[in-house]
């Protein structure tokens, strides 16, 4: 019989794909940019970072900790993702327009990159040695049902966003990714 874990990516490769996207959104970001760019591109971010955040707290974190894995740096990524959340709450309520909001944006990422090089040289590898594929398909199917869940009420933000901040050379490319995500909500309740 057909089971979504058979071609669900596993948790570890969404991941690191969320980590890829953020990091691909904050290269778009330029200071000299238009506010409107600049606040699309940021709210990308932000959208992102909120919904792996709890996607992690929610289906990755309690995995690991189940099997007494992550030692400490499982034990920081909840008070990273905490002041991630606290700087997400200031840029949503500073002006794009003005150099205080690009300082917010960049220490943000900074704070991300910090978080993403603990996850992916330690937490990632530790389980994929420990959990094993059929686990890790299974976590990376209820991780994705979640995510629908998360993303369903922004997709319209979401999609908006996309269109404003990225370049036109590449937001076919974006929207199209976008499309697959709302082809593939669709698709899993058709499976369900």
């Amino acid at each position: 019989m057909f089971s979504l874990k058979d071609i669900s990516p596993s948790i570890t490769d969404m991941i690191r794909f969320d980590h890829s996207h953020v990091m691909l959104t904050s290269h778009q970001y330029v200071v000299t940019k238009k506010s409107t760019v600049k606040k699309a591109l940021a709210e990308i971010i932000c959208d992102a970072l909120e919904i792996h955040s709890t996607l992690e707290e929610e289906t990755f974190y309690p995995a690991l900790r189940q099997l007494g894995m992550g030692g400490s740096a499982l034990e920081k990524s909840i008070p990273q993702h905490l002041e991630m959340r606290n700087m997400i709450a200031k840029i949503r309520q500073a002006d794009p327009a003005t150099p205080r909001y690009d300082q917010l944006v960049s220490e943000l990422m900074r704070d991300v990159m910090h978080h993403v090089a603990d996850e992916e040289t330690i937490l990632l590898p530790e389980a994929e040695r420990m959990l094993g594929k059929t686990r890790l398909n299974e976590l990376g199917v209820q991780m994705s049902k979640r995510r629908m869940q998360l993303l369903g009420p922004k997709a319209g933000k979401v999609a908006m966003n996309t269109f404003v901040g990225f370049s036109s050379s590449t937001t076919a490319v974006v929207l199209s990714a976008v499309s697959a995500l709302l082809v593939g909500r669709f698709l899993t309740k058709k499976l369900m």
